[in-house]
């Protein structure tokens, strides 16, 4: 059996890459998997919550917090993408690369697969809207991920989230999986230096 292919929708928070992914698996044409960060830092908390209900005897700073799990976890969800993709199965990666590790060990794990990098794009100016809209983001955040995120100038595809709604997104990528053409963008990517703040 031939390995799963990797649709890795490359867009800051609010970009629109979750309502991407729904309708690509709507859609039914490829049968798909949809991966997303949140879903394994969610988990985590809910287990760690469970876990230990009780008031930590410490207060520790959130930085702190990242520090010890962020990378970690990112490694649990990348290879998790691998075994899937090593199984057959077709995913899709939602996640949010803003760092020169991460997008690295992600590039060392899926350059020689079947991986489809899509750049989901709009203005600066929708995504505060987004942010304002949803209420569950910190407002500011994914503008301050526009330069780390999009710092890229080549993608297989670009889909304009502003300018096309989800379900044509959706469309316009299955319509490039199945048009064979040549998707080896994310192969000639070379390891970044992306300044880390």
């Amino acid at each position: 059996m031939k390995q799963g292919i990797l649709v890795f929708l490359n867009g800051t928070s609010s970009s629109g890459k979750t309502s991407i992914s729904t309708e690509l698996i709507n859609q039914k044409e490829i049968l798909f998997y949809h991966l997303s960060i949140d879903d394994f830092f969610n988990n985590y908390n809910d287990f760690f919550n469970n876990k230990f209900p009780d008031e930590p005897p410490k207060e520790i700073d959130h930085q702190i917090v990242s520090q010890i799990l962020d990378d970690s976890i990112f490694s649990v969800y990348n290879s998790t993408i691998k075994l899937l993709l090593e199984f057959g199965f077709n995913v899709i990666a939602d996640t949010v690369i803003d760092n020169d590790k991460r997008f690295n060990e992600f590039l060392d794990l899926f350059f020689d697969q079947s991986t489809f990098f899509i750049g989901v794009i709009c203005s600066k100016e929708e995504l505060i809207r987004r942010e304002q809209t949803r209420g569950d983001r910190q407002i500011g955040l994914a503008a301050s991920q526009i330069s780390k995120v999009y710092c890229f100038d080549e993608y297989d595809l670009e889909v304009n989230t502003e300018e096309m709604n989800p379900t044509e997104c959706a469309e316009k990528i299955l319509s490039f999986i199945k048009s064979n053409k040549e998707y080896s963008v994310f192969k000639k990517l070379r390891k970044r230096d992306i300044s880390v703040s």
